[in-house]
């Protein structure tokens, strides 16, 4: 596109709203009494180029409203996912789509099924994320970079239409002399850096503070690539463990290397020998007893590790097991977990016994052979039995809270075989009476402990970018950019100035610098034209 030549001589580029030297407006038909000074008059990339496919992009991510709405969007879909519990927090041993359904009905469902569960985690989340930090990175372009090249290219004398078009505005025929130096010092007393060109004066102050709000975008833009570096492999772990009392298990997000056993889980509670102003029976210690190991061989599927013993730690709340980066807290519990259950094949006539079955709850063996001709099969079992709606037993989840089971017995009087359904308190022949009964002998129970393994590398980016915002915020809110120009022409002497934000403060800077000199005080244009309007 071609470029405007200003009759100065300075080259502006296509879009220029007034010379970047001089200040002369290109816009011959603009009446407006004050001059847009929002970005200097510069030319930006999204109100100059429309043609291409690229400019639309460009365009519709330099738009702040684009930018606003996305953020909008993307906190919308951040409360949603707080409503429930994300996948992460919820029972490791039941399946998502039952554990939301069965807890919350059909809006755990729908939840479910519009992927909440893992919103944090969704592809369509990552998404929005990466548009809200592409719409800053291509605003800041389009603003900073033709504001740069506008204020490094200004010049010291500006057209008198540039400077009555100022909101601070002052004109007066000179009737007596000043020298240039005291003019010149009494500025630099303010601590403006002072430009002298012909006798003309351009006085300027806390430019850096106009680059405050970009800084604030370089912070966000590190803030969101720290977030979006959590999803990417060994950046960020944030994992539920469960172990029962005596188990042993890899340590998520490890790739297999580190094991962790709980040898005990211990629940320590207030008594009268404590503190009184506590209450007696209230939770005192959560603690896990625990060993971290070390995996010396090769990770093969199937292969029973080979462990090495690192360290040996109690873990409690706000006392975790660190390790390599890691850190494993104590965030939960289960006391008294159904671990095993015991039955004895009984002949119900001579109440005779034929051997006695140990049922694994978290993992039972489909067969139980008993020896000379008698066995007894698990043909179905319900951790946490209830009867669904057309009256079939069935689980809510793999809790074992209130286990159930199906049996099949075999002897040599049935060598067929006799079913029976048997559950707490309860023993139903469903195919008429039996021969043999399964009876309750033993119940086996064990604590849980529930550990979060933390880790997370992007911490110091997410910092430095947290950093860099308030420097931005300080720099742009505690500073603002204030220029003066002051210039001599058939016998006039005129005054203009701007600052981007606290006009109070420059006009009473102003009125204090200027008293008993030769210099008019500039006049707000703004408020003669709203008293006007009114």
């Amino acid at each position: 596109m071609k470029e405007v030549k200003c009759e100065c001589g300075h080259v502006n580029p296509h879009g220029t709203i007034f010379c970047e030297s001089c200040g002369k407006s290109f816009d011959k038909n603009d009446k407006e009494i004050l001059l847009d000074m929002r970005y200097e008059g510069s030319a930006r990339r999204s109100q100059t180029y429309k043609k291409t496919f690229i400019d639309s992009i460009w365009n519709f991510f330099s738009s702040v409203k684009v930018g606003v709405w996305l953020i909008v969007i993307t906190l919308l879909a951040s409360s949603l996912g707080t409503l429930f519990p994300q996948e992460l927090y919820i029972p490791q041993n039941i399946p998502p789509e039952d554990f939301y359904e069965q807890e919350y009905g059909f809006a755990g469902k729908l939840y479910y099924q519009l992927g909440f569960y893992d919103l944090y985690g969704s592809w369509w989340y990552m998404i929005l994320i990466a548009f809200i930090a592409i719409s800053l990175v291509i605003c800041s372009l389009d603003r900073v970079v033709p504001l740069y090249k506008a204020l490094q290219k200004q010049g010291v004398k500006r057209n008198s239409n540039f400077l009555k078009r100022q909101r601070l505005f002052a004109e007066k025929r000179i009737e007596t002399s000043q020298s240039e130096e005291q003019l010149i010092n009494l500025l630099k007393k303010k601590h403006y850096r002072v430009h002298v060109k012909e006798g003309n004066i351009l006085a300027e102050k806390g430019r850096f503070s106009r680059w405050g709000p970009y800084v604030n975008h370089i912070g966000l833009i590190i803030f969101l690539i720290g977030a979006m570096l959590r999803f990417f492999p060994g950046m960020y772990i944030d994992d539920a463990l469960w172990l029962r009392d005596g188990e042993t298990k890899v340590i998520p997000g490890t790739n297999g290397k580190y094991y962790l056993e709980n040898k005990r889980f211990i629940k320590e509670v207030y008594d009268e020998k404590d503190n009184f102003t506590v209450g007696m029976g209230m939770a005192k210690n959560y603690q896990t007893d625990a060993i971290l190991y070390e995996r010396v061989d090769e990770v093969v599927p199937g292969k029973k590790p080979e462990l090495k013993k690192i360290k040996e730690q109690k873990i409690r709340v706000n006392h975790p097991l660190k390790f390599n980066g890691y850190a494993l807290y104590q965030l939960n519990y289960r006391l008294d977990e159904l671990y095993k259950m015991t039955f004895q094949l009984v002949e119900k006539k001579t109440n005779k016994r034929f051997g006695e079955v140990v049922i694994n709850l978290e993992n039972p063996q489909s067969i139980y052979d008993l020896g000379n001709g008698y066995k007894v099969e698990l043909m179905s079992y319900f951790p946490n039995f209830y009867f669904d709606e057309e009256g079939n037993p069935a689980t809510k989840n793999r809790l074992p809270e209130n286990p159930a089971f199906i049996f099949k017995m075999y002897s040599p009087v049935v060598p067929d075989g006799e079913v029976s359904f048997v559950g707490i308190q309860t023993n139903v022949e469903p195919f008429g009476e039996n021969n043999y009964k399964m009876s309750f002998q033993n119940l086996d129970t064990r604590n849980a402990t529930g550990l979060t393994v933390r880790l997370d590398r992007t911490i110091g980016i997410i910092i430095a970018g947290g950093i860099i915002f308030m420097i931005g915020v300080i720099q742009g809110m505690y500073w603002n950019h204030r220029r003066i120009w002051i210039q001599k022409s058939e016998g006039k002497i005129m005054v203009a100035a701007h600052t981007n934000k606290n006009w109070y403060g420059l006009k009473r800077e102003i009125a204090t610098m200027f008293e008993g000199t030769i210099l008019p005080i500039p006049v707000d244009q703004q408020e003669k034209v709203s008293k006007g309007a009114s």
